[in-house]
């Protein structure tokens, strides 16, 4: 019998972290002595309005105890969790893509990497590496070069709200 030790609730991805955490994937693989779980193909974890996506995502736990020699130890809280291939991170007021994440659960931040596109409405920003606060929503972008007329620099395009002027002249 697989005991499922190291698959308690994954993450605080959402503002609301009462909220469940529901994950899927195609495959689960769970190691109970080092308090990891692996979500493999199309692993989603979701949490209230929050969305993390991703080809692979491990999650990794504080262990409790060492239990008995060659036996289970008891895992508790979510430590890390490491998402790889085609990550995508989605709540109400944002949508980013990117190739690698890494969610802390302790400062409770997802840093993504790679070819990473953060859309808001019809904003769009790209860069290399994203850290986001996934309880208050803030975010940092940089990019892989620094410089004027450098190839790789954060980069942003924005569009003013659109109102409907009937009046305008």
């Amino acid at each position: 019998a697989l005991a499922l030790a190291a698959v308690p609730a994954v993450a605080q991805l959402a503002q609301d972290t009462n909220a469940p955490v529901d994950v899927t994937a195609d495959e689960l693989e769970v190691i109970n002595t080092e308090c990891v779980s692996i979500w493999r193909g199309n692993a989603e974890a979701l949490q209230a309005d929050a969305r993390l996506r991703a080809n692979v995502l491990t999650a990794r736990f504080r262990t409790k105890s060492a239990g008995s020699a060659g036996g289970t130890g008891d895992c508790g809280d979510l430590l890390r969790m490491e998402a790889q291939g085609q990550v995508y991170y989605a709540t109400p007021q944002q949508r980013v893509r990117a190739d690698n994440a890494v969610y802390e659960a302790t400062g409770e931040t997802l840093t993504m990497t790679g070819d990473v596109v953060a859309v808001q409405g019809q904003n769009v920003l790209r860069g290399t590496r994203m850290v986001i606060n996934t309880r208050t929503g803030q975010g940092t972008m940089q990019g892989a070069a620094t410089g004027r007329n450098k190839t790789g620099r954060v980069r942003g395009v924005f569009y003013p709200n659109q109102q409907s002027n009937p009046a305008r002249p």
